[in-house]
């Protein structure tokens, strides 16, 4: 079976559609079944998004985002030092 890849928002949607089907009384097992999703898959996707909003998942979003920036500068910079550093020890005198 193909795997499916679900958008953030599709995440939020479903597991609301979950939380919905458990306050009525169904169990997990047939409420994931439902929504066509595993057990597995929706304690994984309530542990990394449960409680959140859309607009805590556009926060995310863009958190994550700057992260990885922030890494590529930072590596960048880190080339720059080693670079230095390199040329700084040929400039050096032997004695």
């Amino acid at each position: 079976m193909a795997r499916k890849r679900h958008s953030d928002e599709d995440v939020l949607k479903l597991l609301r559609e979950i939380e919905l089907k458990l306050s009525g009384g169904s169990d997990v097992a047939f409420a994931c079944r439902s929504v066509g999703i595993s057990d597995a898959t929706y304690y994984n996707w309530r542990r990394r998004f449960g409680g959140m909003g859309r607009a805590q998942l556009s926060e995310l979003k863009s958190l994550e985002k700057e992260n990885v920036q922030l890494k590529k500068i930072v590596a960048e910079l880190e080339l720059d030092k080693l670079i230095l550093k390199e040329s700084l020890n040929h400039l050096k005198p032997r004695a």
